[in-house]
């Protein structure tokens, strides 16, 4: 019953991931469909995003009213109508309309789901979800990819994807009942996900933001999503202006990173048997530097190729570690609301610090992307570490 629930869950992360990548691969045929300029997308992007901060945010509240199970359904539901909506929209309009739901559903499910495997399962589980992510955020460009032959052939794309997560939609609204076995089975409160002795009401009334060490771990969450967006968002380019490689062989290399990324999670799992959550954040973050400071140097475009590998094996498993530590941190009466101002924040990171490089790159040079990645780096590992101090101070 409750490996079932798990491959539930495993199997809503890949319908999270599927969207996620959508817009960026279908957007070649779609922008002179509509007679829109270039920088439209971006407009879609930040009402996606925007969407999904202001769900991540008031995630908890809604969880603990509604539960897990119920949010989760409406999530996927609110994903799948949007993408189908995608599929009749007349207009950019409609477009920028559809992405508040399909932003607002996507933090709701994303919060919702971490939050529950990180109070019940083991660390190698959180792990492989995010690697089950990735897959889902490798195959919509794949899925995208079979109908961009055509005029209008990306709406076949958002059509067969919104049946996807129709059909998931459907899997979810079957398996409530399970949710509750599973809740009851285990003693818990099914719509706050809460051990009884430890949900009190004074826990209840404390603010996030008032708890020692919250600000440190987003600090951490927002310089992780900052580091692994910017190096997706611009890596091809400075391969190209800097390195001297083609668009193909960049855009190549580049995929390697998301591959060291999905892989590196999947073979985390198997580690946490091995090593604490967070001795896996430190070793991760220190790996990442290492990829980034090959970057920096003035090496043989080689080793450049091979820091964007080790950069992605290095941030595999930081997110999902600190997302799985966040009960541990915490407590498990106020990880909900922690929970979804991380996915807030990380949201944000990913939203708005590629950006940021993109604009001083225009003004100066896109050698700076190898520096900003070191940087970014390094204040997610001091914060990480300065909120091992904070912690280690609460238990003595």
């Amino acid at each position: 019953m409750t490996l079932l629930l798990l491959i539930i869950i495993y199997l809503a992360f890949i319908s999270l991931g599927l969207p996620d990548s959508l817009l960026g691969a279908a957007w070649p045929v779609m922008q002179p469909d509509f007679g829109v300029p270039l920088e439209t997308a971006g407009l879609l992007f930040m009402t996606i995003s925007g969407g999904t901060i202001i769900s991540s945010l008031v995630s908890g509240r809604v969880i603990t009213r509604f539960g897990t199970a119920k949010v989760t359904f409406v999530s996927v539901l609110m994903t799948a109508s949007a993408l189908l909506g995608f599929y009749f929209a007349p207009s950019i309009v409609w477009l920028v309309v559809l992405s508040i739901p399909l932003g607002l559903g996507g933090g709701a499910v994303d919060s919702a789901l971490n939050n529950y495997v990180a109070l019940h399962y083991k660390a190698h589980h959180m792990s492989w979800l995010h690697s089950f992510w990735g897959v889902g955020a490798t195959f919509g460009p794949i899925i995208m990819a079979q109908f961009m032959v055509g005029q209008d052939a990306w709406r076949s794309g958002y059509f067969t994807i919104a049946g996807i997560q129709f059909a998931l939609a459907a899997i979810l609204l079957v398996s409530i009942p399970l949710w509750k076995s599973v809740a009851k089975k285990r003693g818990i409160n099914e719509r706050t996900e809460e051990i009884h002795e430890e949900a009190t009401s004074k826990t209840k009334q404390v603010k996030p933001l008032k708890i020692k060490g919250v600000k440190l771990a987003l600090l951490s969450f927002l310089f992780y999503c900052g580091v692994e967006a910017t190096v997706g968002l611009w890596g091809s380019s400075y391969l190209v202006n800097v390195k001297d490689l083609s668009a193909a062989t960049a855009a190549k290399w580049v995929s390697f990173y998301w591959a060291g990324l999905t892989v590196g999670r999947f073979l985390t799992g198997f580690v946490t048997f091995k090593l604490s959550n967070r001795m896996l954040i430190r070793l991760g973050q220190m790996i990442a530097l290492v990829g980034a400071v090959l970057l920096v140097l003035p090496l043989p475009t080689t080793f450049s190729l091979v820091g964007f590998i080790i950069i992605g094996f290095g941030l595999a498993p930081i997110f999902p570690c600190m997302l799985h530590e966040t009960p541990t941190r915490f407590g498990k009466a106020q990880s909900q609301n922690i929970m979804g101002y991380q996915m807030a924040v990380a949201y944000t990171g990913s939203t708005f610090m590629p950006p940021i490089i993109g604009l001083i790159a225009s003004h100066t040079t896109i050698m700076i992307f190898p520096i900003f990645m070191v940087v970014y780096i390094l204040v997610m590992l001091l914060s990480s570490e300065q909120l091992n101090i904070v912690l280690r101070k609460k238990t003595v």
